[in-house]
């Protein structure tokens, strides 16, 4: 009896016919991937993530590290060297894009995540 009730509460909040051959149950699955892409479009927090630093522009790189963050001078030395390294984290898109075209102009190559 519970099976049906369940079944019946499925097919009315999806909007689903549960007698429907297999394919039907293809379209149903791809909806919902439809959907998921529609949660990873809405993302409103970023990670910024240096990938990639020129050996000539890593004291220029350090010094926008130091500015963009609270790090101290070994830290934000450190987080040059040590690559890929998480610079913001949970940040809104537009900050992070500041941020990414400051490091880009000292010669660190980012992205977003």
């Amino acid at each position: 009896m519970e099976a049906s009730e369940l079944v019946a509460q499925i097919e009315e909040t999806f909007g689903v016919d549960a007698s429907a051959p297999a394919g039907g149950g293809m379209v149903m699955a791809a909806g919902a991937a439809a959907g998921g892409g529609e949660a990873a479009e809405a993302k409103t927090e970023f990670d910024l993530v240096i990938t990639e630093v020129a050996a000539d522009k890593r004291i220029a790189c350090i010094k926008v590290v130091r500015g963009l963050s609270e790090l101290g001078l070994k830290e934000a030395k450190d987080a040059v060297t040590n690559l890929p390294f998480t610079l913001l984290e949970g940040k809104k898109k537009e900050d992070c894009e500041a941020a990414q075209k400051t490091l880009e102009e000292a010669g660190a190559k980012s992205e977003l995540k």
